[in-house]
């Protein structure tokens, strides 16, 4: 089955040629199955290229996926279109006076890695949101500095500033075969990094939480909060095969220290294109997440957040 996306969206063209299967909001709806319900809360400031990313890992499912495009009410991005935002996003606002549920909710992160949580902008919506997936989203999937805010919020887990950029493929470790969420993956896997925090294992197992993937070099990766129905990543599998170039050429340009992403180009040289160790991962976790969303919301989507939800139930039949 093929992700819903309109027609006109730029990633619906991308997906296409790249042979995943879409599907307009307009044949979708002559399909009598009940899609998954996915949104985007999308914090990162080139919208269109995070969208892209996403929708290709959660698109590759053999479900049909309903995805709807998310932004904060509070804040004006600088970097995308306002055509674009008007046209297929959101604000949080309105969706949550709209009462309507979510199958699963990805929110990305976001580059304010140097700020106090409580002074960014729009961090009392922020936390809205977060308290708002409680009775509204099934799954909620936190990535990077969005997983960091997530288990600062529940939990009060910190985030600490590295001396460093961790930046470039980092090997990382299995820790939880057994894991749903893991199926397939391999004991150990290279992962892309770009972060100047980390979080720490001893406050994150002080938490109650496991810890699914971890590496010796960049710390904890993958960590499970089964009370708040969610999982937070800190790196990124998302990431196309270009983006740590993308972000290193930037900073070269811009004059700013910044080290050679490591274990990305052969032999280190930058003059050489990257390669990409970590698509068959990428697919294989969200595909996981996805499937595991499927096998456990309720079928009746006014019943999500509910916690005697039957499980499992299958929901898009």
């Amino acid at each position: 089955m093929p992700i819903r996306l309109p027609a006109d969206l730029p990633a619906y063209s991308v997906l296409d040629r790249e042979g995943v299967m879409v599907m307009s909001e307009e044949l979708a709806e002559k399909q009598d199955i009940r899609p998954l319900r996915i949104g985007l809360l999308n914090l990162m400031p080139k919208k269109i290229a995070t969208e892209n990313q996403f929708a290709r890992l959660i698109g590759a499912t053999p479900l049909q996926i309903e995805f709807s495009l998310i932004r904060m009410t509070s804040h004006e991005t600088k970097n995308t279109a306002a055509e674009h935002m008007e046209s297929f996003y959101r604000p949080f606002e309105e969706v949550e006076a709209s009462g309507e549920k979510f199958d699963g909710l990805v929110i990305t992160g976001a580059p304010i890695e140097h700020l106090e949580f409580e002074d960014v902008t729009y961090w009392d919506e922020l936390t809205r949101v977060f308290d708002w997936t409680q009775s509204h989203v099934h799954s909620t999937f936190g990535v990077c500095w969005g997983g960091m805010a997530m288990i600062h919020h529940f939990h009060g887990v910190k985030k600490h500033l590295l001396e460093a950029k961790a930046f470039g493929c980092v090997r990382h470790e299995n820790l939880a075969p057994a894991s749903p969420y893991l199926r397939g993956f391999s004991d150990d896997m290279v992962m892309p990094v770009s972060r100047w925090t980390e979080l720490r294992r001893g406050e994150i197992t002080a938490a109650g939480l496991p810890i699914l993937i971890d590496s010796a070099e960049t710390g904890p990766a993958l960590v499970e909060d089964p009370a708040h129905r969610a999982l937070y990543i800190f790196n990124h599998l998302e990431y196309d095969s270009g983006t740590l170039k993308e972000e290193y050429d930037r900073d070269v340009a811009a004059g700013k220290p910044i080290n050679v992403p490591a274990n990305y180009y052969p032999g280190d040289d930058p003059g050489l294109p990257p390669q990409n160790r970590w698509r068959s991962h990428a697919h294989l976790l969200y595909g996981n997440w996805i499937s595991q969303v499927y096998l456990t919301t309720p079928y009746e989507v006014a019943r999500i957040g509910e916690e005697a939800a039957d499980a499992p139930a299958v929901a898009a039949r």
